[in-house]
C-alpha cells in the first residue's frame, strides 16, 4: 500500500478516515481506545501542514441523522488528546461541511458528522454509493485511510471515495497489517488461538481458516455453547447462535487435521445475567435447565492459561463470559494475565476484547498488538478480500 510519505500534503485538504465507533454508555465514551490509536497518523499529518478533514461512522443510525449517534462526545474527546480544538460540522457532506471543509487552514482539523447518517455510505446500490462518495471526495483533495476496523466494508468513505483521490494507509492500518502478517507468514509456533464472545455466526466461519493454520484453538464464551450444543450437551438457558452441523465439521476436520480443539471442561452458570446472581460452577456437560453459561469456570481457565504459557504465538478474539458483570470476570481476566506475561508475540483482535482488557485494568502496551477491528481482523485471517485494503493498493 502507499504510504502518507508518498503523498505531498502541505496546505493539502486531507480527509481522513478513521475508526472513532467507540462503545457508548449513554452519551459517555466507556472506551477511548480507538481515539488513541489514530493519534500518530492525525499528529503527522498535521505536522506536514495538512487541513484534517476526519470522517467515522458510529453505531448503527438508520441512514439518517439521530442525536443518539451522534460524534459530539468524539469531537469533545479527540479535541482533548489532540491538544487542539476540533470542529464538529452539522452534517456530512451537506452545506454545514461543506462551508466549514473550504474554510479549514492548515493545521485546523474539522470532524464531520456521522457517515451512517447517509443511506449512500452503506448502500449496497453501487450508483448511490458512488453519488456519495462523489459528495464527500469534492471536500478534500487527498484520502488516508486509516479505519481499520471499517475496511471489510464496501462502504463509500471505505472502498469508493480512495479511488476518486490521491490516497495513502495510515500508521494504523500499517501496523494492524503487519501484525496480522505474523499471524498468517512465517508463524513462530506453537500458535494458540482462543476464540470467544457472542456474534458467533460472524465467527464460526473463520474456524475453520483457523484450524488449518493453529496448533491449538480455545473456545469459551458464547461460541462454546455452540460447540457443546453439536456435541448434544444441554445449554440450559444459555443464549447461543450459529449452525451446530458447522461446528460438527470443524470438530470432525480438527480431529483429522491433528489440532487441538479444545471447548470448557467447567462453567459459571447462573439463572440470568445479573450481578446480583448466585453463581455456581458446573461441568460443561450439566448446565441445569434453569440455568445458563456466563463464564468459563476455573478449570478451564486452568487449562487455557497453560496452553497459552506454553506458546510462541497467540491470537485471541472475544471475551470469555459476560465479563462487564463481577460475578464473571474470572475467565476473561485469566486468559489477559495469560497473555500479558507471555514470552511469545500476543495479539487481541476486536473493540470488545480491547474494551474488556481495559475495563479490568490492563494496559496496551502489556501485549504486542490490540487490533480495534474484530470483525476485520477475523475476515483477514479468513484469507477474505477486504475492499478497504483493496482501495488503497
Amino acid at each position: 500500500m502507499r504510504t502518507m510519505d508518498e503523498l505531498h500534503l502541505a496546505g493539502k485538504r486531507v480527509l481522513l478516515r478513521l475508526d472513532l465507533n467507540v462503545p457508548m454508555q449513554g452519551s459517555r465514551i466507556a472506551d477511548d481506545g480507538k481515539i488513541g490509536a489514530c493519534l500518530p497518523t492525525l499528529s503527522y499529518l498535521l505536522a506536514r501542514g495538512a487541513a484534517v478533514i476526519v470522517c467515522s461512522h458510529l453505531g448503527r443510525p438508520p441512514g439518517a441523522p439521530d442525536p443518539a449517534f451522534s460524534l459530539a462526545p468524539v469531537a469533545v474527546r479527540l479535541s482533548e488528546v489532540l491538544h487542539r480544538p476540533v470542529m464538529l460540522a452539522a452534517d456530512t457532506v451537506g452545506p454545514a461541511a461543506r462551508s466549514a471543509a473550504a474554510d479549514l487552514a492548515a493545521g485546523q482539523v474539522l470532524l464531520l458528522q456521522n457517515l451512517r447518517f447517509n443511506p449512500g455510505e452503506t448502500s449496497k446500490d453501487d450508483a448511490e454509493r458512488g453519488r456519495f462518495a462523489d459528495r464527500l471526495a469534492a471536500l478534500a483533495d487527498v484520502y488516508v485511510g486509516d479505519g481499520f476496523g471499517a475496511v471489510h466494508r464496501r462502504h463509500a468513505s471505505v472502498y469508493d471515495v480512495p479511488i476518486r483521490l490521491p490516497h495513502a494507509a495510515g500508521y494504523l492500518i500499517q501496523a494492524e497489517t503487519a501484525a496480522l502478517d505474523r499471524l498468517t507468514q512465517n508463524i513462530s509456533r506453537p500458535y494458540v488461538v482462543v476464540l470467544g464472545g457472542a456474534k458467533v455466526a460472524d465467527k464460526l466461519p473463520v474456524v475453520g481458516s483457523l484450524v488449518a493454520e493453529a496448533d491449538q484453538v480455545l473456545i469459551g464464551g458464547a461460541m462454546a455453547l455452540t460447540f457443546l450444543a453439536a456435541q448434544g450437551y444441554p445449554t440450559g438457558l444459555s443464549l447461543f447462535e450459529g449452525d451446530s452441523a458447522t461446528a460438527r465439521a470443524y470438530l470432525e476436520k480438527a480431529a483429522q487435521s491433528g489440532v487441538d480443539l479444545i471447548l470448557p471442561a467447567d462453567l459459571v452458570v447462573a439463572p440470568r445475567r445479573s450481578p446480583d446472581e448466585h453463581a455456581e460452577i458446573v461441568g460443561c456437560s450439566a448446565i441445569p435447565a434453569d440455568r445458563m453459561a456466563l463464564d468459563i469456570g476455573p478449570r478451564t481457565a486452568d487449562l487455557f492459561t497453560g496452553r497459552i504459557a506454553a506458546a510462541r504465538t497467540i491470537f485471541w478474539n472475544g471475551p470469555m463470559g459476560v465479563c462487564e458483570l463481577a460475578p464473571f470476570t474470572a475467565g476473561t481476566r485469566a486468559i489477559a494475565r495469560a497473555l500479558a506475561e507471555s514470552s511469545g508475540f500476543t495479539m487481541i483482535g476486536g473493540g470488545d476484547t480491547a474494551a474488556a482488557v481495559h475495563a479490568l485494568g490492563f494496559a496496551d502496551n502489556q501485549f504486542g498488538h490490540v487490533s480495534t477491528g474484530g470483525g476485520a481482523a477475523l475476515e483477514y485471517l479468513e484469507g477474505k478480500e477486504l475492499p478497504g485494503l483493496t482501495a488503497l493498493n
